[in-house]
């Protein structure tokens, strides 16, 4: 037991010595429209255990497919909140459901008042839907990557028919090559194997390995078609699987580094710093 635990302490040590950007993960609402404290609380405990210096959160409405322009802000004020509460560790997406009215308008108060450094969308809408070119032009405006829930489900009939798959954020990246688009929780349910192929091609599209999912080679299939450098790590509710299947990748520790980092998004989080 004892040589279990010291192998498992010196793996942890790639966490503990690296920057580690966790781009996945929630602060959620409670059933009388307050944040669920003690899950984030729970959670804040988890990333500091495994050495995380900072996780990108979101409150995203999951259920309502109309949400409209009130609820998005009660969601969005929560976790400024947290934000405010946790001001060295938590930065903040900004949910939006694209076909509401007063949606830009709520991107903007978010990133320009509450220095959130980007947005979320869940799936009211595919990705490449005609409802969300205004949104995506406005993220290119104000310099800040979009985070969408995505999968490739693999049974009928589909519990979440405008979750968009790999082919929906390959048509976005196509039409908006300076997006900065983030495919969400590779490793989050359904097919990854399938949702990497249509992304391939599309540098601007990153992706992140959250998600519960610990199927062998998942990382390594990623980082041999994408490269580590288009890898965010994140964690997506299950912060002890997100840790392990990282740290049993074969990988080389350097893109391993490189996935924990996320280097190549590190500009977006200094925003609002002076808030």
């Amino acid at each position: 037991m004892d040589t279990l635990k010291e192998k498992i302490n010196g793996d942890l040590r790639l966490f503990y010595n690296n920057t580690v950007v966790n781009w996945h993960e929630h602060v959620w609402e409670n059933p009388i429209g307050e944040c669920f404290r003690s899950d984030l609380d729970r959670l804040v405990r988890g990333a500091r255990k495994y050495g995380m210096d900072i996780l990108v959160c979101s409150t995203p409405e999951t259920g309502d497919p109309h949400c409209p322009l009130e609820t998005m802000r009660r969601k969005n004020d929560i976790l400024f909140g947290e934000m405010q509460r946790y001001p060295e560790l938590i930065r903040g997406l900004c949910f939006v459901n694209p076909g509401a009215d007063g949606c830009l308008d709520e991107i903007e108060r978010c990133i320009r008042r509450l220095g959130m450094v980007g947005i979320k969308m869940y799936h009211q809408y595919f990705i490449d839907d005609e409802v969300q070119y205004p949104v995506m032009e406005k993220c290119i405006e104000l310099d800040i990557p979009v985070l969408v829930h995505a999968g490739k489900l693999t049974f009928q009939p589909e519990s979440q028919p405008r979750i968009s798959s790999g082919e929906h954020f390959a048509a976005i990246a196509h039409r908006y090559p300076e997006l900065n688009i983030i495919m969400a929780h590779l490793t989050g349910g359904g097919d990854w194997d399938w949702q990497l192929k249509p992304i391939v091609p599309y540098k601007n599209i990153m992706i992140d390995i959250s998600g519960s999912v610990i199927d062998s080679h998942c990382i390594e299939k990623a980082v041999s078609l994408l490269g580590a450098e288009r890898i965010l790590f994140g964690t997506d509710g299950s912060v002890c699987s997100g840790v392990g299947k990282l740290l049993a990748a074969k990988i080389s520790d350097e893109d391993k580094k490189t996935i924990l980092s996320g280097k190549r998004y590190m500009r977006f989080l200094t925003r609002g710093r002076d808030r």
